[in-house]
């Protein structure tokens, strides 16, 4: 019950911390808009970890194991989340999703240019690639048990809401392309044939 508690604290603050309201405040101030994001990623990281540390010591008992016939889907699974992680980082500017580009823009006094808008790569497939491998893998790592079902349920129902918070703040912020975009590419899951991009 407190590892559940504490996932759900966790997704609350991580979406906090994003939301439009704190990003507009950390906008603000020069020094609140260089180092938000990397302090923001720091957060992240160093409150995920013990969290996972908690919740893999817990007591386990197995309510589902991928063994046998099935250790083919869940690989399959996985290489669908292998090839969709790939392709986020060669489209992804990591400097600036984690905030480093940000913090050196602020420590040498430019202005930080705007992401441009592109949907080349693995972003002609599915518009969130990390979402939608962030699902299988989800549910593919290790056996399901009795302790980690919770999270399991709640890090798949944050992801979701995620995805569509994230849409929502796209299609305001990049306006008619994004939602030309979005009539052309499946949100989370790849099923468009090719030719039909």
């Amino acid at each position: 019950m407190l590892v559940t508690l504490l996932w759900l604290c966790w997704c609350a603050l991580h979406s906090l911390l994003i939301s439009s309201p704190v990003n507009a405040w950390a906008q603000r101030s020069s020094l609140r808009r260089g180092t938000f994001r990397l302090a923001y990623s720091l957060f992240a990281a160093c409150t995920l970890l013990p969290l996972l540390w908690l919740q893999w010591s817990l007591p386990q008992q197995v309510i589902f194991s991928w063994s046998g016939w099935l250790r083919l889907p869940q690989a399959l699974l996985l290489l669908y989340a292998l090839l969709l992680l790939v392709g986020g980082i060669q489209v992804y500017d990591l400097s600036y999703l984690i905030g480093i580009r940000q913090w050196r823009s602020w420590r040498q006094g430019t202005e930080l240019p705007p992401l441009p808008f592109t949907c080349g790569g693995v972003l002609a497939y599915v518009r969130h690639p990390w979402y939608s491998a962030g699902l299988p893998i989800l549910w593919t790592i290790g056996p399901i048990t009795d302790a980690n079902l919770p999270a399991r349920l709640i890090l798949t129902l944050y992801l979701l809401v995620g995805t569509l918070l994230e849409e929502r703040k796209l299609r305001r912020e990049l306006g008619a392309p994004y939602r030309s975009y979005c009539r052309r590419v499946p949100m989370l899951f790849p099923w468009k044939s090719l030719n039909n991009q």
